[in-house]
């Protein structure tokens, strides 16, 4: 099962101030709203999303149809087939996309440690 790119999704305090910090880090930013509510942040393969005011805890965060370097890949899995296969090995959802809709779409799940797992398609398949 390719669940797509990997990122994980802060609930930051101060999107300014920990911008700031990730950037001396060596993460660079290369998506957002213009520093209103989030920057999402990349260093080499890995990819980190400051959300300021958007959830109440980190979220693990995966998306079909996106690599880490921000390329589509040609073929991928639709989150709603993902969420078809993963119903079907017991895997309860907190919220689930719409089967009948296409395009961008996404479901949550919450692991066993109460970990919120988000997967999110932004394009269409």
């Amino acid at each position: 099962m390719d669940l797509g790119a990997f990122s994980i999704s802060l609930a930051v305090k101060d999107l300014a101030t920990s911008k700031a910090f990730y950037e001396k880090l060596g993460f660079e930013q290369f998506g957002g709203d213009d520093g209103k509510h989030y920057a999402m942040m990349r260093n080499g393969t890995s990819v980190i999303g400051l959300f300021q005011g958007m959830f109440e805890q980190n979220i693990l965060t995966f998306n079909p149809g996106w690599a880490e370097d921000s390329n589509h890949p040609e073929t991928f899995t639709d989150v709603r087939e993902l969420q078809k296969q993963l119903r079907a090995k017991g895997i309860s959802f907190n919220m689930e996309a719409d089967e009948s809709s296409t395009g961008p779409a996404s479901f949550v799940l919450t692991d066993p440690d109460g970990n919120p797992i988000l997967v999110d398609q932004h394009r269409a398949e």
